[in-house]
């Protein structure tokens, strides 16, 4: 669902922009409890699954793909707050690098799959964990449907977007329709990737997922008379990722970016779909960077399109895991600085 330039008319990009740098700058002032807790290693790695992923486009059916959004999934394994610099990352590599997303449509995107997806996602995580039992393993479906919910809602919120500022005049009710019909797809696919990967986690070392930290069990505490007493620990258990941790995960990572994304889908994903349907399609601009050497997410002057492939895919990941730690450092130092 990356939005390209020609979209949205210059006064609604604007205002994007100005919600996507407000939201960047909130965050990098609330993630540093975050950041404490897991250290920023674990958020460059998030980052850099959250790209590599995002590159597999799975079918969704009558010749439409989709991909993982990712904003859940990020909220859950480190931190709402985190999680929007993690996406924030996540779209600027994209953009800037490999034009997947206009430039001037980045406030957008980081708006779109940055925040909305982020904050929909980990909110409703956290209502659904105060119903389910507490324990460590109800993150998963409480996250998968958190997960489910975001991409629909984004889906909505871009259609709101279009109703103020699209640049071709379409039915509006046709639109909603059908982005919000295809993203409900596309959601699923997105549960299943987010179950997937937090069950992964939560079996091998749930301390590394944010969600998972405040469902301690009570502690039962019986006296010399047989009485019992329950009290709630009062800080949650977190651990940073071991080294062995850390190569595991980008080793899978790498996998993912220059392996597994070989054999994505190459129908067009829902926006395009949608787009070309209702037709607006043709109003999007090619990006200021179309020219990259790593436009469309292979390394141009290699003839070898799937070892082209491959190689945009890990130096896609190498790149986002660099910038992913230099953003979770600034917000620590900022963080400093302020306390």
């Amino acid at each position: 669902m990356h939005v390209p330039d020609g979209f949205f008319n210059a006064p609604t990009s604007v205002a994007t922009g100005l919600i996507a740098a407000g939201a960047v700058g909130f965050s990098l002032q609330r993630a540093n409890r975050e950041l404490r807790e897991s250290g920023p290693a674990l958020a460059g790695l998030t980052a850099a699954f959250v790209f590599a992923v995002q590159m597999v486009n799975f079918p969704v059916g009558a010749g439409t793909s989709g991909h993982l959004l990712g904003g859940a999934l990020a909220a859950a394994l480190v931190g709402p707050w985190t999680a929007v610099l993690v996406m924030s990352t996540v779209l600027l590599v994209q953009g800037l690098l490999f034009a997947d997303g206009g430039l001037t449509a980045l406030g957008t995107n980081i708006t779109l799959m940055g925040l909305i997806t982020v904050l929909v996602g980990y909110f409703l995580t956290r209502a659904l964990l105060k119903v389910l039992p507490r324990r460590v393993g109800s993150v998963v479906p409480a996250a998968t449907v958190g997960a489910l919910v975001s991409v629909p809602v984004a889906a909505l919120a871009f259609t709101g977007l279009y109703a103020i500022g699209g640049a071709v005049d379409i039915p509006l009710g046709k639109l909603a329709t059908a982005m919000v019909g295809w993203h409900v797809l596309v959601g699923i696919g997105e549960a299943v990737i987010t179950a997937a990967v937090l069950s992964a986690v939560v079996a091998t070392r749930p301390d590394l997922v944010y969600a998972a930290r405040h469902l301690q069990q009570d502690l039962i505490l019986v006296d010399a008379d047989g009485n019992t007493s329950t009290v709630s620990p009062d800080k949650p258990i977190a651990a940073k990722p071991a080294g062995r941790t850390l190569g595991v995960g980008i080793a899978v990572t790498l996998v993912v970016a220059g392996g597994l994304s070989l054999f994505a889908s190459a129908h067009p994903d829902g926006l395009e779909f949608v787009g070309a349907k209702l037709g607006f399609e043709g109003a999007a601009k090619k990006s200021a960077v179309a020219g990259s050497p790593l436009a469309d997410y292979g390394v141009h002057g290699i003839g070898n399109a799937e070892v082209s492939g491959a190689l945009a895919g890990i130096i896609g990941v190498l790149v986002t895991i660099l910038v992913g730690l230099a953003i979770a450092k600034l917000a620590s130092l900022r963080a400093g600085k302020a306390s």
